[in-house]
């Protein structure tokens, strides 16, 4: 293999890199038509380009290389979408950013839901978080309509069917109960578009209101509605400490080392 081949990356990884968004969000802008490459738009996913010599561009505008990496807590409030851009809505959760940096959600929460985002322009640190198999909690405060019964929770627990498929939560905690309304705190793992509010549908729950407290070792506490700060030092050790102690990461890194030398040794 060449050394130009060699330098060569997938480029949904390049635009991550460069904190344009996380991976499967650039495979989303590259299937909208929006990206280019040497002045070709590109619409089909692997293309391999190479940061140094291609021109990569995003609707129009240059890659830039690497940023620096930054990260953001913000309290989503009621009515924003959790998106970087939409046509039709009056306020994104960027818009909610001090940064004047490019930046973009870490998964969603829909419009009528509340509560904790991490905004960031890291698409490696995004991908981790959100894939299934590094198994990032999600703790989610839910308010339902009517006495939930703790049988109810255990069917929720060994997972009710949606969309064809069973939806489990991880862990469930009942806060506060009465004749109209109770509050239980949600543990998600993977969570999926609409997924406790169709589960507590299922059960005869509709959801009143839907607040997100944590993400992995993150926290809403101490977050007004609406406020957006950048994570502490504290939170971001932590946060590199839930990735890189993660069994799974551990494991691909083993192998990443392992190839890498294997092709230096031959």
């Amino acid at each position: 293999m060449s050394t130009t081949e060699r330098n060569k990356e997938r480029l949904q990884k390049v635009l991550a890199s460069a904190g344009v968004a996380s991976r499967r969000a650039s495979e989303e802008l590259i299937r909208e038509g929006r990206v280019s490459v040497n002045g070709k738009i590109v619409r089909e996913q692997g293309v391999r380009v190479d940061p140094a010599r291609d021109r990569v561009r995003v609707d129009g505008r240059v890659l830039n290389g690497r940023e620096p990496r930054r990260y953001y807590l913000l309290h989503k409030p009621r009515g924003v979408v959790s998106t970087t851009r939409d046509a039709h809505a009056k306020q994104t959760v960027v818009d909610l950013a001090s940064s004047e940096r490019r930046l973009f959600p870490v998964g969603r929460l829909d419009a009528a839901s509340e509560g904790l985002l991490l905004l960031t322009n890291d698409g490696e640190v995004a991908q981790r978080l959100l894939h299934p198999s590094f198994e990032v909690p999600r703790t989610y405060r839910v308010s339902i309509d009517g006495k939930v019964s703790g049988e109810e929770l255990q069917t929720l627990l060994r997972g009710v069917p949606i969309d064809g498929r069973d939806a489990a939560a991880q862990a469930l905690r009942l806060l506060e109960a009465s004749d109209s309304r109770s509050v239980v705190e949600v543990v998600l793992i993977e969570g999926r578009r609409h997924q406790i509010r169709a589960m507590f549908e299922a059960i005869g729950h509709p959801v009143r209101r839907l607040v997100r407290t944590a993400f992995g070792p993150l926290s809403l506490r101490g977050l007004a509605s609406g406020e957006c700060r950048p994570l502490r030092r504290d939170e971001r050790e932590a946060l590199k400490k839930l990735l890189d102690g993660n069994p799974v990461a551990a494991s691909r890194q083993t192998r990443r080392k392992s190839r890498s030398s294997h092709s230096t040794s031959h």
